[in-house]
């Protein structure tokens, strides 16, 4: 995923969390791994079996990779999720989202202790290793249980704060902004709100002088529904939800919204003066009828996309798999165009730009310096032959079966069908099975 650099043959070599040299031979590694190391490997280093014939090739690994002609690469940078919510994975269904979310979301929730999320949280990290998936822009309710959860698991984890008149406070995101940037290598915190419809205006200048005393950036839904937007016209004196929070100085030192489904002009003009993300969740947007997202004009307009998979109670799937080729699949649709929304730049959305928006700098190329976040896929499937184009293979035809390998900080968390992220998988089902039995009860 370096701009400008094709997919070659070679290797990558890790020592500790971090890449220590990433090309075409291990004989070109020796002088740049040693110039960085001092010449130690240290442990949990990993390479690929390369040439044996240099030093690079005796040096003492604790494992040496033969990838066998499979792809490493990056990995998918989850934009947008609530991981806790796996407790209501087809539980309300085929319900309008103002139904599914008054009647059926929030009862429960209201029940949900921080226990009960850090259990559900690691639940959906299984499934975000199986997808690729390195890194994970969390909202939810309890933010200290989810970076637990997260931290036992290995996954990455950016939270972003969910203020709003029924419950997590300004002083929370504030706390927690403190709190979570500290807490460990795996756990970072961004400022936000839930949303315009669910804040008041009091609310809203609270974070937004959080913002500029933190000069931070700031996330929130936004623009998910027609209804929605009619709300804040209405509330607003005819302004759209981007144009409003605008005018409040949330934006000023950058940010985004997730959903931007319903976007006037000149809601993306705001986001493109001020370089906000537009995070699209295609899957949850058809599967609640909110629409689709007009992603191949955010290209034209240069604001940058991410792609998330929301929860899994609106989805119900974490597979960033599906939401690539919805992205791309839908612009076209929506455009009338097949042209529209090149494959690989719907890649660069899941890796790149999902990394920045959460900013994740260090995790968006398998360079030297950048974290040991990738992936490795099986290109001797099928359904990824013949290597026509490996880039956009990943997009149409690739799926979850096609990820043999996750790697975050350094440490592989899944591996051919097998997890080493904590506990018993066993163990991690049965608790989410009591959890929903119990609030069901």
């Amino acid at each position: 995923m370096e701009e400008n650099r094709p997919v070659f043959s070679g290797e990558v070599h890790i020592d500790g969390t971090r890449i220590i040299y990433a090309g075409d031979s291990a004989r070109d590694a020796v002088s740049s791994t040693a110039d960085e190391t001092g010449g130690s490997t240290g442990d949990g280093a990993v390479g690929s079996a390369g040439d044996k014939s240099g030093d690079a090739g005796a040096r003492p690994w604790d494992r040496e990779i033969d990838c066998q002609g499979n792809l490493l690469m990056p990995g998918f940078k989850n934009a947008h999720t609530h991981s806790g919510m796996t407790l209501l994975r087809s539980y309300a269904d085929d319900l309008p989202l103002s139904d599914w979310l008054n009647n059926q979301v929030f009862p429960v929730e209201a029940q949900m202790t921080a226990e009960d999320i850090y259990h559900l949280t690691r639940l959906a990290v299984l499934e975000y290793l199986t997808s690729g998936i390195t890194a994970i822009f969390d909202m939810y309710l309890t933010p200290e249980s989810i970076a637990q959860a997260c931290s036992d698991m290995g996954m990455r984890c950016v939270q972003v704060g969910a203020a709003n008149d029924f419950g997590q406070t300004t002083e929370t995101v504030a706390k927690m902004y403190h709190r979570l940037n500290q807490k460990d290598s795996l756990n970072s915190y961004i400022l936000g709100f839930h949303a315009e419809y669910t804040c008041s205006e009091e609310l809203l200048l609270r974070v937004a002088e959080l913002s500029h005393r933190y000069q931070a950036p700031v996330f929130t839904h936004l623009a998910e529904t027609a209804d929605e937007v009619q709300g804040c016209r209405e509330r607003h004196n005819g302004m759209t939800p981007a144009v409003y929070l605008d005018s409040l100085g949330l934006f000023d030192y950058g940010g985004g919204g997730f959903h931007c489904v319903h976007m006037s002009e000149a809601d993306m003009e705001v986001f493109r003066k001020r370089g906000l993300y537009a995070v699209t969740n295609p899957a949850s947007n058809l599967k609640l009828a909110s629409g689709i997202a007009p992603v191949a004009e955010f290209l034209e307009r240069g604001i940058p996309v991410a792609i998330g998979t929301d929860g899994p109670a609106s989805n119900n799937c974490l597979d960033m798999f599906r939401e690539m080729f919805l992205v791309t699949g839908l612009a076209k649709v929506r455009e009338n165009n097949a042209a529209a929304v090149d494959a690989t730049e719907v890649l660069k959305m899941a890796c790149v730009n999902g990394a920045a928006a959460m900013g994740l700098t260090d995790a968006v190329s398998l360079v030297p310096g950048n974290l040991a976040d990738m992936i490795m896929i099986d290109l001797r499937q099928p359904n990824m032959r013949p290597l026509n184009n490996i880039a956009k293979n990943i997009v149409y035809s690739g799926s979850k079966l096609n990820v043999t390998m996750t790697m975050i900080n350094g440490k592989i968390l899944y591996e051919k069908g097998d997890f080493y992220s904590g506990p018993e998988v066993s163990s991690i089902y049965a608790k989410a099975g009591d959890i929903i039995q119990r609030l069901k009860a």
